[in-house]
């Protein structure tokens, strides 16, 4: 009786940690992807007090258009959200030690996966990173132009990691391959 009590104590506690993990995943990436947000709103704000040149009015609704379909749809709800809510779903099941502590560095594949979701990972980090480096150094209002293109793909990117987080926890949807090691 002692060792089955022992049993369902482990059980408990792994499933737990498993949860915790689960949930520092999806709180750290929505603070990564929150916090780019934060930092956009202001850049496209300051639009509301430029008049906007024809040609900067094309390049606006060019921005959001393109990155709300490249960034938000193709990037966001067809590859990271639905692959970052599996993985998230993976801490809660199976967790360890390192998925836990990492879980958001693990959700979005930086490690604990196959070798082409490592590089596309860290290619990925760098690219954006480089992106705003660039986007940085662009003077008003073309700054605030790709910002709101930036700000809506991250929007969507957003809500989609979410909806998918949430449709995975309850096992709805098709099953997508977390791509582990």
């Amino acid at each position: 009786m002692r060792r089955v009590l022992l049993m369902f104590e482990e059980e408990s506690m792994r499933r737990a940690v498993g949860i915790l993990g689960a949930v520092w995943g999806v709180i750290g990436i929505s603070l990564l992807l929150g916090r780019g947000l934060v930092c956009l709103v202001p850049y496209v704000m300051e639009l509301s007090d430029v008049v906007l040149t024809g040609w900067q009015g094309a390049a606006l609704l060019s921005s959001v258009v393109l990155l709300g379909y490249v960034e938000g749809y193709k990037g966001f709800q067809l590859k990271f959200s639905p692959r970052a809510a599996a993985r998230v779903d993976v801490v809660r099941r199976m967790p360890t030690l390192p998925r836990v502590v990492l879980a958001p560095l693990f959700c979005m594949g930086f490690f604990d996966a196959k070798k082409k979701r490592k590089i596309v990972a860290y290619g990925l980090t760098a690219m954006v990173i480089l992106l705003i480096l660039l986007v940085e150094r662009l003077p008003q209002p073309w700054r605030g132009i790709v910002d709101a293109g930036v700000l809506l793909g991250l929007s969507w990117g957003l809500v989609s990691f979410w909806i998918f987080t949430v449709r995975a926890f309850f096992g709805l949807g098709p099953a997508v391959d977390p791509e582990l090691s």
